[in-house]
């Protein structure tokens, strides 16, 4: 249990029965549910409002998600990971709004993050929590993004970590973790296989356990995406945020952020979100269509080359689930080669070059064009979870597909005037 209680946390609200507990009470899910039993931080906007305002964080030069200190479940002397994490930039980006048919679009870049992708807020989290909790090894499972944040995160804080990661996993995310010195176990299965795994070893070994979908101090990392969206806009909520979606717990801190900044009054509305699923790893728009429970709905056979976000069964369904319903958005099916197109879409549109879960976020905004689901005078908001350079070898297959301009010459100016016209071809 940790020792230290963040001054603005009221309690720790399960997500399937709604009772209470105090944040030193539990550790990680509500004890009647077991490991479904998520539960979602409820903070004392009062409190948080004493602390915070729209005018002292004018005024902060602090440009990482710690601006936000008093809205996050830390206490004030907990130290924070050296690396800076947060505040990314939010691009304008017209010829990606001229394509999807809306009025704006702005990218939130978090392939900026130290290791690279959006997991970064998380696990910078997670290791704070671990020194309140005076644990000394941290661990998760991951298709490679939440490892290697997490194994940036250690490395920077001296701490350890146990890393479970699908065999499959792209080898810049295992180069990554490696590099880091992560303790890493190389799991023969899919994700899910790799998280069970982790789950049990945690349980075994006391270990702290990071896992979105499990611990409920995750999605509040992550929130500090949507807190700095609409700071960014000065505090005004984009009319849809598009984001890919995996194990859901992107998404669902997402949501948490816009609704507390519509708890405290500094933003008039709450985004609608849309998720953005790969078609075959579809849990959730399959729930979605069919008006079905997440909780009890089957697990699927999830497959696709947006290896992070692929989930046979997301384990922040609920709050996922939540996210679209509370706020009128939508669940967006796209296919692998419309995901793996999007990213040269994206990059020679934008200069922003994204990883195919990443990519996901414009192949919906596209897929809701399609479907109808925007409008030209929208604002919208398109989240960008990781960096191209995690993947290479399926940016390398996209621009294949794409037939991307390259002419092989000899080391001569006259190869050049030979083949010029052959290169603007292409």
């Amino acid at each position: 249990m940790p020792k230290k209680l963040p001054p603005t946390v009221k309690a720790l609200r399960c997500t399937i029965c709604g009772r209470e507990y105090a944040p030193d009470e539990v550790a990680y899910v509500c004890p009647d549910h077991g490991n479904e039993g998520i539960l979602d931080v409820v903070y004392d906007y009062a409190a948080v409002k004493a602390r915070l305002s729209p005018e002292s964080l004018a005024a902060n030069r602090d440009n990482t998600m710690w601006r936000y200190r008093p809205l996050l479940p830390v206490a004030d002397d907990t130290p924070v990971p050296p690396l800076p994490v947060g505040w990314t930039p939010l691009i304008r980006a017209p010829r990606i709004a001229k394509l999807g048919g809306v009025a704006e679009v702005f990218l939130k870049d978090d392939s900026r993050q130290p290791t690279g992708s959006f997991k970064d807020r998380a696990s910078a989290l997670a290791v704070m929590k671990a020194h309140e909790a005076n644990a000394s090894i941290i661990t998760t499972a991951s298709t490679g993004n939440a490892a290697a944040a997490l194994s940036g995160m250690c490395a920077a804080a001296a701490a350890k970590c146990v890393i479970f990661v699908p065999q499959s996993a792209p080898p810049a995310k295992i180069a990554q973790l490696l590099a880091y010195g992560a303790k890493v176990y190389l799991v023969r299965g899919n994700y899910d296989s790799a998280f069970d795994l982790c789950m049990q070893a945690a349980a075994e070994y006391g270990w702290y356990n990071r896992n979105t979908g499990y611990n409920p101090y995750m999605a509040e990392g992550k929130k500090t995406a949507a807190l700095e969206i609409c700071e960014q806009l000065g505090w005004k909520a984009p009319d849809k945020v598009f984001v890919g979606v995996g194990d859901g717990c992107i998404i669902s801190g997402l949501h948490k952020g816009f609704k507390d900044l519509f708890a405290l009054g500094w933003i008039d509305r709450v985004p609608a979100l849309m998720g953005v699923q790969a078609e075959g790893s579809d849990f959730m728009y399959q729930t979605w269509k069919q008006k079905a429970d997440p909780l009890t709905f089957p697990p699927i056979n999830a497959e696709t080359a947006a290896d992070s976000i692929s989930a046979c069964l997301p384990r922040d369904r609920i709050k996922a689930s939540a996210a679209i319903l509370e706020t009128g958005g939508a669940w967006l099916r796209v296919c692998d080669a419309r995901i793996l197109s999007a990213i040269p879409l994206l990059a020679a549109n934008s200069g922003v070059f994204a990883e195919p879960a990443a990519a996901a976020s414009l192949a919906g905004l596209l897929k809701a064009k399609e479907e109808g689901r925007i409008a030209p005078t929208d604002t919208v908001a398109l989240v960008v979870t990781g960096s191209g350079l995690k993947d290479v070898a399926a940016a390398m297959k996209a621009c294949e597909d794409a037939r991307s301009a390259t002419v092989t010459v000899e080391p001569s100016l006259a190869d050049v005037r030979r083949t010029a016209g052959e290169l603007f071809t292409k």
